[in-house]
């Protein structure tokens, strides 16, 4: 907003220029993102346990997690305030790419705010029926795909996408790609969902995400470098970076209060959008393939879930780990909780770098 009613300004407030830089308005949006929950985060979480939002756990989940009851929870939707407001202040709003991803963001939330709602409300631990969860997700994750194929911003490369490694080397999906569009975000989603069992684990996580698609995006909306790293440029994407850096700052706002001892969880208000809004980044850069790299961690947590399940009904019974996810795998082990977050944090950096990394490689 501030670049849309500013910039046009600038011939007469030479200061206004500076609006013109991706980097400049990125910088002040995740700053003000992360301003947004240090400030109110107190506030927020008084309010929560005023109106006794508590968090719900699980029977089945290790034991030490029996101590997480009646922590204050539904802290996604500080998060996804913090971003949208820093978002529609410092990007373009003109910009397609940019409102579609304000749609994401606000939809997802409101799934996720049903989710926790029926947690805590109706006191059911599992929250909404899966089949409605799923299909809401599907309706959600379709309007982006339509709108991304029938409304492009340039029709040449609606639905084409990079791959990893290989240089000049493009996949295009053709009629494919809603479907695509569609799978990307809803495994994102349900990916960081999954990962966000431990305290900061998936906040941290998702902030080397973020910073990770904030470098990806920048150089996609950049046709100088596009062309010198040989990698598609996608006009417009470089406002992601701005949304990502809103991400980043929000994520590391909300770190302070859900570190280990979280004082506060995002629940799926939190995790189900914001992994839906990395799906998106990927998408709209056309990097779907590096959410393997950029977000291993939580494609290892998925995975981890999805082996248990196939070797248990196969082999009537047996486990393959002694929990899934695998975060819970380790505790199980003996492992302390902060040991768990901090390396898994480690690898997520690891595996960021090398999706970095991969830039050059190709």
């Amino acid at each position: 907003m501030l670049y849309n009613l500013l910039y046009p300004l600038k011939d007469h407030f030479g200061a206004l220029n500076l609006l013109r830089y991706i980097t400049f308005r990125a910088t002040y949006a995740g700053a003000l993102s992360l301003f947004i929950c240090l400030f109110l985060g107190p506030l927020f979480i008084k309010k929560v346990r005023q109106m006794a939002l508590g968090q719900n756990i699980r029977d089945e989940v290790p034991k030490q997690h029996q101590s997480k009851a009646g922590i204050p929870t539904m802290g996604g939707i500080l998060i996804i305030a913090a971003i949208v407001i820093s978002t529609i202040l410092f990007t373009d709003l003109t910009n397609r790419h940019v409102q579609l991803g304000i749609f994401v963001i606000i939809s997802f939330g409101i799934l996720g705010y049903f989710d926790d709602y029926v947690k805590v409300r109706l006191n059911k631990p599992r929250g909404l029926n899966k089949r409605i969860k799923l299909i809401s997700q599907i309706i959600f994750a379709s309007i982006v795909g339509i709108i991304l194929y029938f409304y492009p911003v340039n029709p040449e490369l609606k639905t084409i996408t990079n791959f990893i490694f290989f240089k000049n080397i493009q996949i295009d999906f053709r009629i494919f790609y809603i479907p695509f569009v569609v799978l990307v975000i809803i495994l994102t989603s349900n990916a960081v969902n999954l990962a966000d069992g431990l305290d900061g684990l998936a906040t941290g996580l998702l902030g080397i995400s973020a910073g990770s698609y904030a470098i990806l995006s920048y150089v996609a909306g950049n046709a100088k470098l596009a062309g010198y790293l040989n990698i598609l440029f996608v006009p417009g994407s470089g406002e992601m970076t701005i949304f990502c850096f809103a991400l980043l700052g929000a994520c590391l706002g909300f770190l302070w209060f859900n570190t280990f001892p979280a004082q506060i969880m995002m629940g799926d208000t939190g995790s189900l959008p914001l992994g839906a809004l990395i799906g998106f980044f990927a998408v709209v850069i056309k990097q779907e393939f590096l959410l393997v790299f950029v977000g291993g961690v939580f494609v290892i947590e998925a995975i981890t879930v999805l082996l248990q399940v196939i070797y248990f009904h196969t082999t009537r019974g047996k486990r393959i780990f002694r929990m899934a996810p695998l975060h819970h795998h380790f505790e199980l082990c003996g492992w302390q909780e902060p040991k768990i977050v901090v390396r898994f944090w480690i690898l997520g950096i690891l595996l960021a770098m090398l999706a970095v990394s991969t830039l050059k490689i190709r």
